[in-house]
C-alpha cells in the first residue's frame, strides 16, 4: 500500500512541476523562445510541459536559475506556486537582454566545440601536485556528461591534511569544449564562487579513452592565492562507478606512494628540461 501512495505522490509532484513550468513560460513570448534561451531541445522540453518526464536535477537547477525560482519551489502545488509568482516577479526577457551578447558568443563557441566529445563522458580520477599542500599529490574525482547539446563536468575534491574526523569536500562545476584536437575545461568553485580553474588536455586518438594528460591553471589554496600551473593526468574509470567509494579514494598522497601508479607520478612531475622557454604539457 505504501508503494502505491509513493507512486501516487510522485505522479502528483510531476504534474505540479509541469503546471508550474507552463505558468513560468507564459511570461515569455513563446515556448520556443524559452527553449532557445535555456538551450534545451524543444521536443524534450515539451515532455517536461506535458508531465511525461521530469528533468534531471542539474537541468532543474538551470531552469530554476533562469526563471529566478528554487528547484524545490517548482514542485509546490500549483495554487501555492501561483501566489509565490505573484509575490515575486519572474525574470522576463527584458531582464536578460544584457546577457544576450555573451550567450550568443558562448553558443557559437559551443557549436564549434561539441563534436567528438561523446566518447569522453564518464568518471575520471584527476592527479596533479597539490597547489595548497606542496609536495603532495592530489587525487580528485571528475564526472563529464552531456546534457542536451552541451557537455558539463563536476570535479570533487576531498581534503583532510590534518587528519581530522571529517574531510572537506570542494565541488567545482564547469563546461567542456573540444577545439582543434584539444580539450578545454573551465570551472568555478560552487560554494564560495571565489575560484576558477582551467585545464587543457591532449585528446585520446584511440577509440577507448584510458588516460589524458595536460596542464591545469588555478590558484593555491593558501592565503596568498598565488596563480599556479601544474601538469595533470585524467585516468578514466568508466561510465558507471561506485561514486562513494571513488570519493573515499580521493585526497592527498605522498609523491612516492605505492597507491599511485608510477607512470602517473612521472607524468605529473613539474620539471623543465634545459633550454625550455615555456612550461609544457607531456603527451
Amino acid at each position: 500500500m505504501s508503494e502505491f501512495w509513493n507512486r501516487l505522490v510522485g505522479i502528483i509532484m510531476v504534474q505540479h512541476f509541469a503546471d508550474n513550468l507552463q505558468l513560468l513560460c507564459s511570461y515569455y513570448k513563446s515556448v520556443a523562445d524559452v527553449c532557445r534561451r535555456l538551450n534545451i531541445n524543444r521536443a524534450q522540453f515539451n515532455r517536461y510541459l506535458n508531465g511525461t518526464t521530469v528533468p534531471s536535477s542539474s537541468t532543474r537547477r538551470r531552469i530554476g536559475e533562469f526563471f529566478g525560482v528554487e528547484p524545490s519551489e517548482m514542485a509546490l502545488p500549483h495554487d501555492q506556486f501561483v501566489k509565490l509568482v505573484q509575490a515575486r516577479p519572474i525574470r522576463q526577457s527584458e531582464d536578460v537582454k544584457s546577457l544576450t551578447s555573451e550567450q550568443q558568443q558562448f553558443n557559437q563557441l559551443n557549436q564549434s566545440g561539441q563534436h567528438g566529445l561523446a566518447k569522453y563522458s564518464g568518471y575520471y580520477f584527476e592527479y596533479y601536485l597539490s597547489m595548497a599542500c606542496p609536495g603532495k599529490i592530489l587525487r580528485t574525482l571528475v564526472h563529464i556528461e552531456s546534457q542536451g547539446d552541451k557537455t558539463y563536468y563536476q570535479r570533487t575534491e576531498r581534503l583532510n591534511p590534518r587528519n581530522l574526523k571529517k574531510s572537506f569536500h570542494g565541488i567545482y562545476n564547469g563546461v567542456v569544449q573540444l577545439l582543434s584536437d584539444r580539450l578545454f575545461l573551465i570551472d568555478y568553485e560552487r560554494q564560495t564562487h571565489v575560484e576558477m580553474t582551467q585545464t587543457i588536455l591532449y585528446p585520446s586518438f584511440q577509440n577507448r579513452v584510458e588516460r589524458l594528460t595536460g596542464l591545469r591553471l588555478g590558484v593555491s589554496g593558501s592565503g596568498e592565492r598565488a596563480p599556479c600551473c601544474a601538469r595533470v593526468v585524467y585516468e578514466y574509470l568508466g561510465l558507471n562507478i561506485n561514486k562513494k567509494r571513488a570519493v573515499a579514494q580521493c585526497g592527498l598522497y605522498d609523491v612516492d606512494s605505492d597507491l599511485i601508479d608510477e607512470d602517473i607520478c612521472q607524468s605529473i612531475k613539474n620539471d623543465m628540461k634545459e633550454g625550455d622557454w615555456h612550461f609544457r604539457a607531456r603527451f
